[in-house]
C-alpha cells in the first residue's frame, strides 16, 4: 500500500463514508456505536478506495488456533475460511491497526474498552424492548443469559455459516444481524468474533466478546483478552464508534 495514495483517498472518502455508516449506528450517550460488525462488503469499500493490502493478504494468509497458532494459506478478509465471504458476513483477519485504519477512513474511530463494554452490557435506550431494562447492567450482550448469540456449545444452535469441514474447532462465524439484537439493540457484541478496543494493556492490545470459537465465559463483562496488535486471526474483526 502506498502511504500517499492512502491518505489521499482516506481524505476524500471519509466524509461520504461516514455520512452513509451514520445511520447504522447506536447512540450511547455521548458516543454512537456501529450496530453490526464491520462487513466484508464494507472493508472491501475501503480497500478498494484506499488500496489496503491487510498484513494477512501480503504473507498469504491469516491464522487459526488448532494444535497450536496455523496459518492457513488463503484465509483473509476476502476468504476468511479459504472460500469467498459474503458481502454480509463480518471482516476478520484484520491487525488492530488496519481495523484503525478503516475507521478513520468511516469518519469514525475503534471504541475504548470502556465504551465497548458500556455499549455492550449497560442499556441506556429510555424505552427499551422486553427484555430489557433502561440502566441496567447485564453479564452478557444478550441479557441476563448468553442465548442467541453464535457461540461454542453454551448459547443453544447457532446461526453459523457451517465451515466446520475446514476447522479443527467449532462451526464458524454467522452473517452479520444474523442472531437476535441484545443490549442496545447491537447485533454479536457477543460471540461470533472478538472485536479490538482501543487500550493498550502490557504492548498488546484488548479483544473483547469473545467469538464462535469459544463458550459464553468469554462473552461475560468480566472476561477480556488481550493479543499483539499484528495478530489477523479468523476469529477477530471490529466495529467503530463516534463522539456525538
Amino acid at each position: 500500500m502506498r502511504a500517499t495514495a492512502f491518505l489521499l483517498c482516506w481524505a476524500l472518502g471519509s466524509a461520504s463514508a461516514s455520512a452513509a455508516a451514520a445511520a447504522e449506528m447506536q447512540p450511547i450517550g455521548r458516543f454512537a456505536v456501529d450496530r453490526t460488525e464491520t462487513t466484508v462488503g464494507d472493508f472491501r469499500t475501503f480497500a478498494t478506495q484506499t488500496g489496503m493490502v491487510t498484513k494477512a493478504e501480503r504473507e498469504g494468509g491469516g491464522s487459526v488456533f488448532e494444535a497450536g497458532w496455523t496459518k492457513k494459506p488463503g484465509w483473509t478478509w476476502r476468504t476468511p475460511f479459504g472460500v469467498p465471504a459474503a458481502d454480509d458476513e463480518p471482516a476478520v483477519h484484520i491487525t488492530f491497526e488496519e481495523a484503525r485504519a478503516f475507521c478513520r477512513w468511516a469518519g469514525k474511530r475503534l471504541p475504548t474498552d470502556a465504551e465497548w463494554t458500556e455499549a455492550g452490557y449497560t442499556e441506556r435506550r429510555t424505552s427499551p424492548p422486553p427484555p430489557f431494562t433502561t440502566g441496567k447492567t447485564y453479564p452478557y450482550p444478550t441479557g441476563d443469559r448468553p442465548a442467541g448469540a453464535n457461540c461454542l456449545r453454551d448459547c443453544g444452535a447457532p446461526p453459523a455459516l457451517d465451515r466446520s469441514d475446514r476447522l479443527a474447532r467449532g462451526i464458524g462465524h454467522a452473517r452479520v444481524g444474523a442472531t437476535p439484537p441484545g443490549v442496545n439493540g447491537l447485533f454479536d457484541m457477543g460471540a461470533d468474533a472478538w472485536e479490538w478496543v482501543d487500550e493498550a494493556v502490557g504492548g498488546e492490545r484488548v479483544t473483547r466478546g469473545g467469538s464462535w470459537w469459544y463458550g459464553a465465559a468469554q462473552m461475560h463483562r468480566e472476561h477480556r483478552q488481550t493479543k499483539p496488535a499484528d495478530t489477523a486471526v479468523v476469529y477477530i474483526g471490529f466495529r467503530c464508534a463516534r463522539d456525538l
